[in-house]
């Protein structure tokens, strides 16, 4: 009985690869599309991309009026008032300077976007994989009541005609008591996790996930590629701010250069009723040049030095972040590792459980079966097949940590 269950398994984990794939990718893309946190960082990167408008703009163009109260009097005639306007513009460079320092700043933040969508990718996969877990449990649990169920029947058998005792069949019912207790536990901490995944995909609580009812470990394990750590998001991120403090110094060198404006006085001239000559009464324009020089400028020279600071913190933290990120690479490989094995190990040793079984239920044409030891083993095989559910959730789950620290596609 147990040796079919475990072929069809087999079977059935070579056909369920590619449509799991396919199911839990379409999973992922939902989540990207409807997830509230993924809109949230891209709005920010809309925003600070936006700034780039912001800053391509000269100074604000100055006008005047003035009016004189006590007319000054000229050889041509008395001024009336005065109109002029100013405009300064910055060094040459400067605006192209800031926008493209505007520009690095939307690079660094649009990684938090990248960031945000391998972690979700993540913590959907992680999701999925305990929601099958899960099922995977009670199907178990299920097969097991089943099995007890058979096994009490004959129970009652031998008990009617002397051979056991009616303390094996309650042994019996209290196992499949407790294995009840299970399924029931197990169904409320799945609620707990679809409510868990479906806020992920910004879906109501109760929303039916399809799950895969099959999970197999790959027979040949995957390369990683730990080379591709080192242009993780994560990473990038840092280097594109370190770019941006250099932009800003590079900024903050053209902004402590001079401006230069240009500008233009109308004088408005009355003529000079008494008098008759050729430029009586003629307006007076007056074109300017003027430079604003920073004189004081040891604030260009603190926001230098401020700039070489936050490159040095960039390059600590980023060596901080790669240490870090190492770290959770290697454990993941181990862990992984450590998956397969126990998994290995555990289908060692239901396969010699259900060898000890059959020799149990081979003694039921005897008449000679001991309820005490079918049990014993009956607990040791659902020990295994739980353990084998646990590896199989375990490799997945540091599957999805390897694929987050390593994976090139966004």
């Amino acid at each position: 009985m147990k040796q079919l269950i475990t072929l069809f398994i087999l079977v059935t984990m070579l056909f369920s690869s590619k449509g799991r794939a396919q199911q839990l990718q379409s999973y992922i893309d939902e989540a990207w599309t409807n997830n509230p946190e993924i809109a949230k960082f891209e709005v920010q990167y809309q925003i600070v991309s936006e700034k780039v408008n912001e800053v391509n703009v000269v100074p604000n163009t100055e006008f005047g009026v003035g009016y004189f109260v006590s007319e000054p009097e000229t050889r041509t005639g008395a001024q009336r008032f005065k109109v002029s306007a100013k405009q300064m513009l910055p060094w040459f460079g400067t605006i192209t300077s800031r926008e493209t320092y505007m520009n690095l700043l939307a690079d660094a933040k649009y990684e938090d976007v990248v960031i945000a969508k391998r972690q979700l990718m993540a913590s959907v996969a992680q999701s999925y994989y305990r929601l099958y877990a899960n099922k995977a449990k009670q199907s178990i649990l299920l097969e097991n009541i089943d099995l007890l169920e058979t096994y009490e029947t004959m129970a009652l058998t031998f008990v009617e005609v002397g051979k056991a005792s009616a303390v094996d069949v309650l042994k019996l019912q209290m196992r499949k008591n407790d294995m009840q207790q299970l399924i029931e536990v197990l169904q409320q901490q799945y609620v707990s996790e679809q409510t868990t995944f479906n806020k992920l995909l910004n879906k109501e609580k109760n929303e039916e996930i399809n799950v895969v009812s099959v999970l197999f470990i790959p027979s040949e394990e995957v390369d990683v590629n730990t080379e591709d750590l080192k242009v993780h998001p994560e990473l990038i991120k840092y280097d594109k701010l370190f770019q941006s403090v250099e932009q800003s110094e590079l900024l903050n060198q053209k902004e402590s250069s001079p401006m230069i404006g240009f500008g233009l006085d109308y004088i408005n001239v009355e003529k000079r009723p008494d008098m008759t000559f050729s430029d009586n009464g003629k307006d007076i324009i007056m074109p300017m040049v003027s430079l604003s020089i920073p004189i004081f400028n040891n604030r260009y020279k603190s926001v230098s030095k401020q700039n070489e600071f936050q490159q040095q913190q960039i390059n600590y933290q980023k060596q901080e972040r790669l240490n870090v990120l190492e770290t959770r690479l290697d454990q993941a490989i181990n862990e992984r590792h450590a998956a397969r094995i126990s998994f290995d190990t555990q289908s060692k040793n239901l396969k010699q459980a259900n060898n000890a079984e059959d020799i149990l239920i081979k003694n039921y044409e005897t008449g000679t079966i001991d309820f005490n030891d079918l049990l014993d083993i009956q607990e040791l095989q659902f020990k295994f097949e739980v353990n084998q559910i646990e590896a199989v959730k375990a490799y997945y789950v540091q599957s999805t940590i390897i694929n987050y620290l390593t994976n090139r596609h966004e």
